[in-house]
């Protein structure tokens, strides 16, 4: 059985004449212009499953879906013989279908951060499956008990002096959990949208605005304080979507994280999503309570320790493709000249192809970025109405039980 699994940030879908940012809004027509992008993109996607980011509101999303099915059963109308003709099933023509989305199912996740002020909405996330879900969707963004993160003091400092915490108590954006039905497997997915590289800038009590956002009187150092606040939280998050994850492969749950994680798939923040890559041997490695030079872990603790950071680690698919077919070079965002991904779909060993109980073999990983440019869309001259992402899109083949 073929399935996929695709990640897609849309950039601000909202429906017409709302602001959600100050002064940023959709007239009809741009509306309709946005519509119309986004329904040939999930056309030309044609994927199972698919994680959106930025979505403000649910109802413009369902739009989207609807005209997209409308195009797809138009398209395989087109393309598609009929079952009279003797040559209808050839594979080439299933290749060319698309599958409408009417069956599918959708799950939003509304940021409760968003409490609807024009001006200052705040995106959420969703999920759309072909599949269906198992249970119900599972939305991650307040927390019942703040979580505080201490830093240790450094070395040399006289007394025991306070390092300092970071407390977080609330995700800048919901995570959003789904089970769904894959065969006769189920596959718990995560999707994500990180904090931004935006930098968190903190307006002084009284006044309109923070000084760092006066760019006319440019202060490098703080804006340099703004970008670090950012990334603190940014990899807060991280870690907070890393502890769910783990108490999912801690079931035996195979896992797929999809999502806008802001940052390369060797940014810290990546990493700690993704888990340590392991040691090729760590019988040279002193031990955590060595006494002595020799204290080395033995070849039977090296065994485990790897195990144990195998079980819980997972795979970037646009790595797998990578070393697959040799490519080089996937991105999926570009701005001043730098031409990245910041937009992945990782997995746990259940789909890596050096894992012999593995339930799937992803064959093939496609972006859909031709309407990315370092600058403005040609025909979107305001770049708001193409989204500055790609589209990512994993293709998989779940393993019969004799593969």
């Amino acid at each position: 059985m073929e399935f996929t699994l695709a990640s897609f940030n849309v950039k601000n879908l909202i429906g017409p004449d709302k602001e959600y940012y100050e002064f940023q809004s959709y007239t009809p027509e741009e509306y309709g212009w946005k519509r119309d992008w986004m329904a040939s993109q999930l056309v030309d996607l044609d994927a199972d499953v698919i994680g959106f980011q930025e979505i403000f509101e649910e109802e413009p999303l369902r739009e989207v879906i609807a005209e997209a099915s409308d195009r797809a059963r138009t398209l395989n109308d087109a393309v598609i013989p009929s079952k009279g003709k003797a040559y209808h099933r050839k594979v080439i023509f299933r290749k060319l279908g698309v599958e409408p989305y009417d069956d599918a199912a959708l799950a939003f996740a509304p940021n409760a951060a968003d409490t609807r002020q024009p001006g200052k909405r705040r995106p959420g996330v969703a999920v759309l499956s072909r599949f269906g879900f198992v249970g119900e969707p599972e939305v991650i963004q307040d927390f019942a008990t703040p979580l505080t993160i201490p830093f240790q003091p450094l070395r040399g400092l006289d007394g025991d002096l306070d390092a300092g915490a970071f407390t977080l108590r609330r995700l800048s954006r919901p995570i959003l959990k789904v089970r769904i039905p894959v065969g006769d497997q189920v596959i718990t997915l995560f999707n994500c949208h990180l904090k931004s590289k935006l930098g968190e800038f903190i307006r002084p009590e009284g006044a309109d605005f923070a000084p760092e956002e006066d760019l006319v009187h440019y202060d490098p150092v703080g804006r340099a304080m703004g970008s670090m606040r950012a990334a603190v939280r940014r990899m807060a998050e991280a870690w907070v979507l890393r502890r769910e994850i783990v108490a999912e492969l801690a079931k035996g749950h195979p896992v797929a994280v999809m999502g806008d994680f802001n940052d390369g798939e060797h940014a810290v923040s990546s990493e700690i999503v993704s888990g340590e890559v392991p040691f090729r041997n760590y019988q040279w490695m002193l031990r955590h309570d060595a006494e002595s030079y020799s204290d080395r872990y033995s070849a039977e603790e090296a065994a485990t320790i790897k195990e144990q950071v195998e079980r819980n680690r997972l795979h970037a698919a646009e790595g797998l493709f990578v070393r697959k077919s040799l490519r080089d070079m996937v991105y999926t965002t570009a701005f001043a000249g730098v031409f990245e991904s910041i937009d992945q779909i990782y997995l746990s060993r259940h789909f890596h192809p050096d894992y012999d109980k593995r339930i799937a073999d992803m064959e093939y990983f496609s972006v859909l970025n031709d309407h990315i440019t370092d600058g403005s869309h040609p025909e979107a001259p305001y770049n708001k109405l193409a989204s500055d992402h790609g589209q990512i899109k994993a293709h998989l083949r779940l393993r019969d039980g004799e593969d």
